[in-house]
């Protein structure tokens, strides 16, 4: 393992020759970050260097070119006499194409379920929390499965089921500090959070086959459905530039460093989204739907299977829910899609998670996203009625699964199926039991309800309402 490392971090030392260029590349969509140091002033095409005690041409090709030989170019461009002896403060001139760039990592902070990477003809091995991730890894989710990577500067990859992708570039350029961030989406999605970008060149791309988004500090979701050949963006915060993807041999060489961004066919704004189908010209930027809001937020998850109620969305065609153990859902645990507003995500161990809800509406384009915390406390409550043998006496049980330290009953019984009007209604039972003698002939209603007092908090489960009839 420690020699794949090795082999890999070696190819990342050695910059590949630079392809042909692509002119749909991404715009600078939001303001520019501060300037790098005061030594180095970025821009399009050069990086000026201002000279230090001490420096020779020889010391900053060795520090910070790809080939320490290219000294000479620095020499002829500045028009050097004397390279081994600069005067401090000299002002130089480096062309940004013959930068070093090194590589950075992804390191993997979560992952659920079926989640591999594999680099090369490696073999296919599972994502570990805490593993680095280098330039050149493929990455790939299952069913179920999911995985959240976080890069150098921060920005957060969070990767549904059914995803492959593969980390393209990942590189820092010496001396300017400039990042290429570069990531190819075969199938499914990827939900992006980048940090701002910090300096004038730094790019973050998610390129699918269809098209290239690209931002400089945003949160946005890309798609990629491989049967339609259609990419959906979709974008939260910021703003991002869609371009269709180059094609031959352009869509998978990284842009040379210090390459100005040119402005984008489209920018989707915060809010707003974009389709792109195959063969077609980039979608434009429509809105999208609303949140959705949940019913009854408050509620204790208790019952076997995990489920939500949301209030319907006019236009809504389906809804997605997401569930995590984190506010930011970078540890997601299920991510589901369905027709109704009311959704069973399944059994979930105690504890306390956020849930994620958005609206699909009739293109595809997920909608904007409110998230809730909810607790997740099962309780089983049984509970079972019969007729004592030779009296006419009724006997109520039950019995609840979770143990608590101060645990009491209510039984409740009625004409109606709401209780709103009980015939019986005991408060404060210790025990599993409750009998009522001397019942007339007709139709009952009942319900128990557990009341507990655990590390300070209050709880109750109601058994759902049974029904008997008395013919005697």
């Amino acid at each position: 393992m420690s020699g794949a490392r090795s082999t890999r971090a070696a190819a990342l030392g050695t910059p590949r020759t630079p392809g042909t260029l692509s002119r749909s590349l991404i715009a600078c969509v939001l303001a520019l970050g501060p300037l790098p140091a005061a030594h180095a002033h970025q821009t399009a095409e050069t990086t000026i260097y201002v000279a230090r005690s001490g420096d020779s041409l020889y010391d900053i090709a060795q520090r910070y070119l790809r080939d320490p030989a290219d000294w000479t170019q620095l020499a002829r461009l500045n028009r050097v006499s004397a390279p081994r002896r600069l005067k401090p403060g000299t002002a130089l001139r480096v062309p940004v194409a013959l930068l070093r760039q090194d590589g950075l990592s992804a390191q993997v902070i979560a992952t659920s379920g079926p989640a591999s990477h594999t680099f090369g003809g490696g073999p296919q091995l599972p994502l570990i929390i805490g593993a680095k991730l280098v330039e050149g890894e493929h990455v790939q989710t299952g069913d179920n499965g999911f995985a959240t990577l976080e890069l150098a500067d921060g920005s957060h990859l969070v990767i549904p089921p059914r995803t492959a992708l593969d980390l393209a570039t990942l590189r820092q350029t010496a001396l300017t500090g400039a990042t290429d961030r570069i990531v190819n989406l075969q199938h499914g999605e990827v939900n992006t959070e980048v940090t701002h970008a910090t300096k004038k060149d730094d790019r973050f791309q998610i390129r699918s086959p269809s098209v290239v988004a690209g931002v400089r500090g945003t949160s946005f979701r890309v798609n990629y459905d491989g049967d339609k050949g259609s990419t959906a963006v979709e974008v939260l915060e910021g703003a991002v530039g869609v371009d269709a993807a180059p094609q031959g041999q352009a869509a998978t060489v990284a842009p040379a460093p210090g390459t100005p961004l040119a402005a984008s066919t489209q920018l989707v704004a915060a809010r707003h989204g974009s389709l792109t189908l195959a063969g077609r010209a980039v979608g434009g930027a429509v809105p999208l739907l609303d949140a959705p809001e949940l019913r009854n937020p408050s509620k204790i998850q208790d019952d076997a299977v995990v489920a939500f109620d949301l209030a319907p969305i006019t236009l809504a065609h389906g809804y997605r829910v997401q569930v995590g153990r984190d506010a930011g859902l970078l540890d997601m645990i299920r991510d589901l899609r369905t027709d109704s507003p009311h959704i069973d995500v399944g059994s979930l161990d105690d504890g306390t998670y956020f849930v994620r809800l958005s609206a699909i509406d009739e293109s595809g384009l997920v909608g904007m996203p409110s998230t809730y915390a909810f607790e997740r406390r099962r309780v089983s409550l049984n509970a079972t009625a019969g007729r004592v043998d030779g009296s006419r006496d009724y006997a109520f049980r039950w019995f609840v699964d979770r143990g608590a330290g101060d645990t009491r009953f209510r039984f409740v019984l009625a004409a109606s199926p709401d209780l709103r009007t009980p015939l019986v209604d005991r408060t404060d039972i210790k025990d599993g039991e409750a009998v009522v003698r001397d019942l007339p002939k007709g139709v009952y209603y009942w319900s128990v309800i557990a009341e507990q007092f655990e590390a300070g908090r209050y709880y109750q489960k109601a058994s759902p309402v049974q029904s008997f009839r008395l013919d005697w």
